[in-house]
């Protein structure tokens, strides 16, 4: 009987829809992004020689996010990491942001370039991909130093957009503003029931923030983060001090777009592990971005343009791994 090697391919997908080891570490590093409430809106149909990225409409957040703006930020970030594993596995990412106007949500497209090696700096994105999460616990009042902060300045310019480090009167106006979007936020019905379908005390659960995520509460609210527990008030929390000068940023685009809210998904992770690789722990405080009227009152605060992402920065303890649902559940199948 005849034999022979069998060479597999390792961007494939097999017909049991099973992607190559290399396509297989560049979906779950994708997969890992942030998303608002952690809803993960995305979905990958892998194709000859590219990675097609679309959003889930069905994950979209209604009432906190009704015009998609967070969706796209979010599929920004997952676009991101796509691109930094396909570089980190040897092969040079040539982008496509939303392909075709009449498929509006097919928001970009990987095409898989020419051999290419990755420098240090990717190299080191890639590898905080896994250790980079959303901390929502108190944090110390170490000050980043100031080539720190340009190194995340820098990390938000080369996805064109533009990162601005508040000062204090900047930090008292913006978290005046936060504070009253949530208090607006707490108020709405609507708000309260999206809320508590994106929450869960079960710490099984594949998506949105469960229990072990909440973070601890803040009695004296001194910083004015979402509060994830808000509707769950049986599920036991400690109380914390937390900082009363937190460290601030905002990202800002040049235009509003669906198109500059996917660029803006991109420069938020990339400053993201950015962050991460300096051992920064990060924090984002969208409320008010949520909220047109107050949204419109951010534009004068440092930054230039259209402000998408406000952050809390600092060095701050270990916090927990977000759930991700099981890469299969995301991938679709031809």
């Amino acid at each position: 009987m005849n034999t022979r090697n069998v060479t597999v391919d390792p961007w494939s997908v097999d017909p049991d829809g099973i992607p190559g080891t290399a396509l297989d570490a560049c979906l779950r590093a994708a997969i890992a992004a942030p998303s608002i409430f952690n809803s993960q809106p995305w979905r990958f149909d892998p194709g000859h020689g590219f990675i097609d990225l679309y959003a889930d409409r069905g994950r979209q957040l209604s009432v906190v996010d009704p015009g998609g703006r967070e969706l796209a930020v979010s599929l920004g970030a997952a676009l991101l990491n796509l691109r930094v594993a396909v570089l980190r596995h040897h092969r040079l990412p040539l982008t496509r942001l939303l392909p075709y106007p009449d498929r509006p949500d097919l928001v970009a497209r990987v095409t898989l370039g020419p051999p290419a090696a990755p420098d240090a700096t990717m190299l080191a994105l890639y590898d905080a991909i896994p250790h980079r999460h959303t901390n929502r616990r108190p944090f110390t009042t170490v000050a980043i130093p100031p080539e720190v902060l340009g190194e995340l300045r820098a990390a938000a310019g080369i996805e064109d957009a533009t990162l601005a480090v508040l000062d204090e009167a900047g930090r008292r106006e913006v978290l005046g503003v936060v504070r009253s979007a949530e208090v607006r936020l707490r108020g709405d019905p609507g708000y309260r029931a999206e809320l508590t379908a994106w929450t869960s005390g079960e710490p099984q659960r594949e998506d949105g923030v469960t229990r072990t995520e909440f973070g601890p509460w803040d009695a004296l609210e001194t910083l004015p983060l979402r509060d994830f527990g808000l509707t769950r008030p049986a599920e036991p929390r400690r109380d914390a001090r937390f900082e009363p000068d937190p460290a601030l940023i905002v990202l800002s685009t040049i235009g509003d777009t669906p198109e500059h809210w996917l660029r803006a998904g991109q420069a938020l992770e990339r400053t993201l592990l950015t962050a991460t690789v300096r051992g920064l722990a990060t924090t984002p405080m969208t409320q008010p971005l949520e909220i047109p009227e107050l949204r419109a009152l951010l534009t004068p605060t440092g930054s230039v343009g259209f402000p998408q992402v406000i952050l809390r920065i600092g060095y701050g303890p270990a916090s927990p791994t977000s759930a991700r649902r099981p890469l299969a559940e995301v991938l679709i199948r031809r």
